[in-house]
């Protein structure tokens, strides 16, 4: 489907960022320089009346971006927890874009929980109101169960949505290819795999089921922590377009001034939402992956309420071990051994200098410590690190994508609530206490017992496998092929040659 008319997509989008005014807003967020400016808008410009109009009512970039589709909203989300980055004007604009979106029709959704369901809407729910919260892939209704009166949230998929994701991302798989022509040295930073790793992401999102389970293991890793709380999942009325659970009560994470009026602490609640993820990401491998504000909620005794677990992230124990080291060098200043790290984690080329790798990340970790987080500006600093970076070959971890964007999501998140907050103050005893648990004596026998485990399992199959591998050693190895078959073996691999080529070339276009 990366076909021409996905050249139109990717147009449209430019166009329709001038046509709403969006363009001028994003330039003036990033301080972009006049010969940018002049650049862009005189590429742009004359093809404006391709851009679709979007909803007059709407901020600018709001409305461009809500005009665009849903993985262009998606992105927006990201970007309205970045005030650091975008600005304090352009990032409350976003955040509309949370769950404030035009709802469809209730009609609709209760047409789509009858046949999701299976059920009559009044077998199943005492009552049903309008959306109480639409975002970009579907919308939330407050109901109570028929029998019982218990409030709950139902949640119903957009119409149409999967279709429009899949259109969406199929214009980015373009992009990422056309960068990749234009511009050699991008692809060290693997754009087509990140694309593909947005795209599972994503479409793990458009099946409640999956969310469902989500929810469910989330809950059960997370029982025990303090002041943390989930809705519970609803089973007998959930499905793959419909989800329902308990009702979470409490004031949104983002209403600034309604917690300060209910009297919550924003200090504390903003260390706990980057204690909370850190532990989930070190401690159990699995996190919420989309943690920004119109996904909490604060209940009326301090608790933090998550939900929405349409995107949860996993990372295995030995990457979580290389994070937290990568953290924990830089939180006590050991750059050389954040060096290593990287080299022993094969994230850097065995070619490059350690210690002029470790003078590098000095010169990126250094501005850090001693500065409260309103005077970090997060886009110099990802500037840097991408300088950095090239210059050493590193190439992106697609297993850590959705690791890092969810880091700068939940602090993004905690400075709204606290903008003078340090991170690495917070984050140092949670790193520090998984060091202490995961690198050590105790570690090291767990690993032993895990490594015995595994070979235990396999054990009636170990004589076996050892005699086949002897017995292949011991063969002789096969012969030549006759002359005569090299012009044919060379026929095909012309042939496999020319059909590689041609597949190329279909993607392309």
């Amino acid at each position: 489907m990366r076909g021409p008319h996905n050249i139109l997509r990717l147009i449209r989008t430019g166009a329709t960022f001038e046509r709403t005014g969006a363009m001028r807003v994003v330039m003036d967020a990033l301080e972009a320089p006049p010969l940018l400016r002049a650049v862009v808008r005189g590429v742009v410009w004359p093809f404006q009346w391709l851009g679709y109009k979007g909803d007059v009512t709407m901020p600018p970039a709001t409305r461009a971006l809500t005009a665009l589709g849903p993985a262009y909203i998606k992105f927006g989300q990201i970007l309205s927890t970045r005030p650091d980055v975008v600005g304090d004007e352009l990032a409350a604009q976003l955040r509309v874009l949370q769950d404030k979106l035009p709802p469809f029709p209730t009609h609709e959704a209760k047409r789509e929980i009858e046949k999701e369901l299976g059920v009559r809407i009044d077998d199943a729910f005492a009552s049903i109101t309008d959306s109480v919260a639409a975002a970009s892939i579907a919308q939330v209704h407050k109901a109570h169960l028929a029998g019982t009166g218990e409030a709950v949230a139902v949640k119903v998929l957009r119409p149409g949505i999967e279709r429009a994701f899949r259109r969406d991302i199929d214009a980015f798989y373009l992009a990422a290819r056309i960068v990749e022509l234009l511009s050699p040295a991008s692809r060290r930073l693997r754009p087509m795999d990140v694309i593909a790793h947005f795209e599972g992401v994503v479409l793990g999102e458009l099946d409640l089921r999956l969310e469902s389970s989500a929810a469910s293991e989330f809950a059960a890793n997370t029982a025990k922590d303090e002041g943390f709380r989930l809705p519970e999942i609803k089973w007998a009325l959930s499905a793959r377009r419909v989800m329902t659970q308990g009702w979470a009560e409490g004031i949104g994470a983002g209403e600034v001034a309604a917690l300060d009026a209910a009297g919550h602490d924003r200090r504390r609640i903003a260390a706990r939402v980057l204690e909370l993820f850190l532990l989930h990401a070190l401690r159990d491998g699995y996190f919420h992956a989309d943690m920004h504000q119109g996904n909490l909620k604060v209940a009326a005794n301090g608790d933090i309420i998550a939900y929405d677990f349409g995107i949860m992230g996993h990372i295995d124990e030995y990457t979580r071990r290389v994070y937290a080291q990568i953290l924990f060098g830089f939180i006590r200043k050991d750059y050389r051994r954040v060096a290593e790290v990287h080299f022993e984690a094969g994230y850097v080329p065995a070619d490059q200098d350690v210690e002029e790798f470790a003078r590098a990340l000095r010169a990126v970790g250094e501005p850090i410590f001693g500065m409260d987080a309103s005077r970090i500006s997060m886009g110099r600093l990802l500037a840097y690190l991408f300088e950095v970076t090239e210059r050493f070959g590193m190439e992106t971890r697609t297993e850590l994508i959705l690791l890092q964007r969810t880091m700068v999501v939940v602090e993004g998140v905690a400075r709204t609530l606290d903008p003078r907050m340090n991170i690495w103050e917070v984050a140092g005893p949670i790193v520090e206490d998984y060091i202490k648990q995961s690198i050590g004596p105790k570690a090291l026998l767990r690993d032993l017992a895990k490594t015995a485990e595994v070979v235990a399992r396999f054990g009636p199959k170990l004589p076996q496998m050892a005699e086949d591998l002897l017995i292949r050693q011991s063969m002789p190895p096969p012969p030549p092929p006759p002359r005569n078959v090299w012009p044919a073996l060379g026929f095909m691999a012309l042939g496999g040659g020319l059909v590689a080529l041609g597949f190329w070339i279909a993607a392309l276009i």
